[in-house]
């Protein structure tokens, strides 16, 4: 409730929803992986795996959501600020696949600006009031392993 009642102002709000709209369906990191592809053809194969990757955990968070099954937040008289693509919250895909794409594309594009992007893209979402906070860490945790399990390589 605090995301969605603090720092609020039309414009913010517009820009941040906004935002969150290029991380629907991983869209923007998915995009990602086939512009690196086409203009970096010396690492193409890591670009094309990467993108494999973002989709894996996408279908991931999918498969957790049709079992877990919890309901978007309903919060009286703050009605969510973003449209969503189903009414399952647990875990955010933003978050899962903003963290695969953070861990899987290290190496190609700064770490410092992928974590950035997937950070504001997970707090995105509660602030938008279309998840809770425990779906966006759920889904970084998600996205983190996934990407993890798939490269085979921990933390650096």
């Amino acid at each position: 409730m605090l995301a969605r009642t603090r720092g609020h102002g039309p414009r913010r709000e517009r820009a941040i929803a906004a935002y969150s709209r290029l991380g629907e369906h991983a869209a923007c990191w998915l995009a990602l992986g086939a512009v690196g592809a086409a203009v970096d053809a010396d690492r193409r194969g890591r670009w094309l795996r990467g993108a494999a990757v973002v989709a894996g955990s996408y279908a991931a968070n999918y498969a957790v959501k049709l079992i877990v099954r919890r309901p978007r937040p309903k919060l009286e008289g703050l009605p969510p600020l973003s449209p969503v693509v189903s009414a399952l919250s647990f875990p955010s895909a933003h978050a899962t696949t903003s963290f695969a794409a953070a861990r899987i594309y290290r190496g190609l594009v700064p770490t410092s600006m992928l974590y950035a992007a997937a950070g504001a893209f997970a707090l995105s979402r509660p602030y938008l009031g279309v998840h809770y906070p425990s779906d966006v860490l759920a889904g970084s945790l998600l996205g983190s392993a996934v990407a993890v399990a798939v490269s085979g390589r921990g933390p650096r």
